[in-house]
């Protein structure tokens, strides 16, 4: 009975203290090009994929109209193409030295055809913690999360007219709604 009651204890209070002081001695890995912890994916996989469960839509098609695909493209251009890629391109420097790498949506074996469209709708909304995945509630309307999300939904298999629009260059477009001044705006002067 001794040893059970010994081992209640090292498992209540000695594995967590033992694990505080590993986090707090700076030895548990935290850059991104460290592996992940032990148990480190398992957590961080299951408590994305019950909240998404949960959460979710599920009430939107993955049919959309050429309209909505190309819209979806400069959605796509202008907030999720330095992270996850255009089709045909290589990954940016950017994305190479994130950890966990953010997916090339547009690459085989990486697009979310096959999830749920609400799923992609809910990872743009609300961003993926310790991912880099920002959320873009109040960056984005839910109409251009809805166009984003079912361009992805949709990357195998776009219309040859909408696969053009995402292969050419980026238009300049002006800028949205409190982004009048960005970083790459020189900053005008008053006299």
């Amino acid at each position: 009975m001794a040893k059970f009651v010994l081992g209640v204890i090292i498992g209540i209070f000695i594995v967590p203290a033992a694990f505080y002081f590993y986090c707090r001695s700076g030895l548990a890995p935290v850059a991104t090009a460290a592996p992940p912890m032990l148990l480190e994916k398992f957590f961080s996989r299951t408590a994305l994929h019950a909240a998404i469960d949960r959460q979710a839509p599920k009430t939107k098609s993955t049919q959309a109209s050429e309209g909505e695909l190309v819209a979806g493209i400069d959605v796509y251009r202008h907030n999720c193409a330095g992270c996850h890629g255009l089709p045909g391109k290589p990954a940016s420097n950017v994305a190479k030295g994130m950890f966990p790498r953010p997916p090339q949506l547009f690459e085989s074996g990486h697009m979310v055809t096959d999830d749920p469209v609400g799923e992609s709708y809910w990872k743009v909304k609300h961003g993926i913690r310790l991912t880099g995945m920002p959320g873009f509630t109040g960056l984005l309307t839910d109409e251009q999360i809805w166009t984003v999300s079912l361009l992805l939904a949709n990357a195998d298999k776009l219309p040859p007219s909408v696969e053009q629009a995402l292969s050419a260059p980026p238009q300049i477009l002006p800028p949205t709604k409190g982004q009048e001044k960005t970083a790459t705006q020189p900053k005008q002067e008053h006299k």
